[in-house]
């Protein structure tokens, strides 16, 4: 059990529910009744197991860096071998494309394509400044896109795909701030250290600011109802600007990981809001 626990957690199983629930949300609103059917939910599946290849390879290559940045990892404890960790790779990217070559054309298309950009990019686009920042809020805005093509209504998915693509952008500046340890480490030129922290703060923060001032569109053109805005402005901003307080307050590792926290849960809550509102 504890072997199987162990590939469990190597695939970061909230970050795939979470991709899961991005393209299941994603077909939603965009569908024209706002109901599903049997090709969005395996497109959800599709999307979940990619995430998890994803995030194995990554820690396939980041195996010293997480030695010191998240030592409780499966292969940064030593758990599972790197090898068994490679194979576990190829057979979760086998099972994604399986599932995805009986959905629609397009959808198979994009499976390959998120898989060979998630594999270059924990090879070699994160030590790139920013540009592997890009890529993984990119891949989550896609995901909204997977959603909106699974229900052949890709238009709809475009402003959620947008704000996905801002707060993780926001996020993953955060996570390196929290990693720079780590990344300093094995060489890893990231936007935090190759600029220092007061940079990478005011880059997040204008960011969110531009993220905030977004939030306010959908409603303003009508696209979504009441309850987008309530939900929005109640929690979701708030939270943005409760994390950017946090953010100035000093620069340690568990502030940049609690702010991280914070802005993984504000997704569900935009879903939510997404969801309610449509």
């Amino acid at each position: 059990m504890n072997k199987i626990y162990n590939y469990i957690k190597l695939t970061r199983p909230l970050n795939c529910l979470i991709t899961a629930l991005v393209v299941f949300v994603g077909g939603i609103i965009s569908s024209q009744n706002n109901s599903f059917d049997r090709i969005l939910i395996l497109a959800s599946i599709v999307a979940a197991i990619v995430a998890a290849s994803g995030n194995v390879i990554n820690d396939y290559f980041d195996i010293e860096i997480d030695k010191i940045s998240h030592p409780d990892r499966p292969l940064a404890k030593g758990v599972i071998k790197s090898s068994n960790a490679l194979w576990f790779y190829f057979f979760l990217n086998l099972i994604a494309l399986f599932i995805s070559y009986f959905l629609y054309l397009k959808l198979f298309a994009i499976t390959i394509l998120a898989s060979a950009i998630l594999f270059l990019y924990s090879f070699h686009i994160k030590k790139i400044p920013l540009i592997g920042n890009i890529t993984v809020a990119s891949l989550t805005a896609i995901a909204f896109l997977f959603g909106g093509l699974a229900v052949n209504n890709i238009k709809a998915s475009v402003v959620p795909a947008v704000f996905a693509f801002m707060i993780n952008l926001i996020r993953e500046l955060v996570k390196d701030s929290e990693d720079i340890d780590g990344d300093k480490s094995d060489n890893v030129i990231t936007f935090p250290i190759k600029y220092g922290f007061e940079k990478t703060k005011y880059l997040i923060l204008a960011l969110t600011i531009v993220l905030i001032i977004f939030t306010f569109y959908p409603f303003l053109i009508r696209s979504y109802r009441i309850e987008y805005f309530i939900i929005v402005m109640l929690v979701v901003n708030p939270l943005l600007i409760y994390s950017m307080k946090k953010l100035f307050d000093n620069d340690l590792k568990e502030n940049f990981h609690r702010i991280s926290i914070i802005l993984k849960l504000n997704m569900l809550f935009g879903l939510i809001a997404i969801f309610l509102g449509k």
